[in-house]
């Protein structure tokens, strides 16, 4: 099988179940990966096996010649956490939580400053992701996370290459604000 057939592969046929099996062997580690930044590990474990239980169920659905299976899981992924916004939320407001946590004492040393610095960091950016409007978190966060290209996301999430674009401006905008880097690119 070449690689184009490997990542746009037939799901209708009678070797569908193969072909989905290949998908969850080649993608369900980059999903979890990309679901446990955004969400809890075992909120991330439901949810990449949901993802597949969608993509079998919508297999019927799925057209190689619109995009790489891939993006395809991905698009499956961030909908179904969109759905479930609440689980992010818990996750930012955790993260956010965990950042803040850095203390250091009277003698600090460089180490003990770079962690609070940091820590300030990610309370800020987890800020500022909570702070976007979920689709443009969802973009931002598949360009960063899942590698996805933005016509990548365009197809996963089915929108204009343009609107993924724009959106992906503004929330990076956004985040600078919210680290305090208007003029850094």
């Amino acid at each position: 099988m070449s690689n184009v057939d490997a990542d746009r592969p037939d799901l209708t046929g009678r070797s569908g179940g193969d072909a989905l099996t290949r998908l969850y062997d080649a993608h369900a580690r980059d999903l979890h990966r990309y679901l446990t930044r955004r969400l809890d590990p075992v909120s991330a474990d439901d949810l990449v096996a949901e993802t597949f239980l969608v993509a079998w169920e919508r297999r019927a659905h799925y057209d190689p010649t619109r995009g790489a299976a891939r993006a395809w899981l991905f698009g499956i992924a961030t909908t179904l956490l969109r759905r479930n916004s609440r689980l992010e939320a818990r996750a930012l407001r955790a993260m956010a939580e965990q950042a803040g946590r850095a203390e250091v004492s009277e003698q600090e040393d460089t180490a003990s400053v770079a962690r609070v610095d940091a820590g300030r960091t990610a309370r800020s950016l987890t800020a500022g992701l909570a702070a976007l409007r979920p689709e443009e978190r969802d973009v931002l966060l598949l360009v960063a996370w899942a590698s996805l290209r933005p016509v990548e996301i365009a197809t996963a999430l089915d929108l204009d290459v343009r609107t993924v674009r724009t959106r992906l401006h503004r929330a990076r905008t956004k985040l600078r604000t919210a680290l305090g880097r208007e003029g850094q690119p």
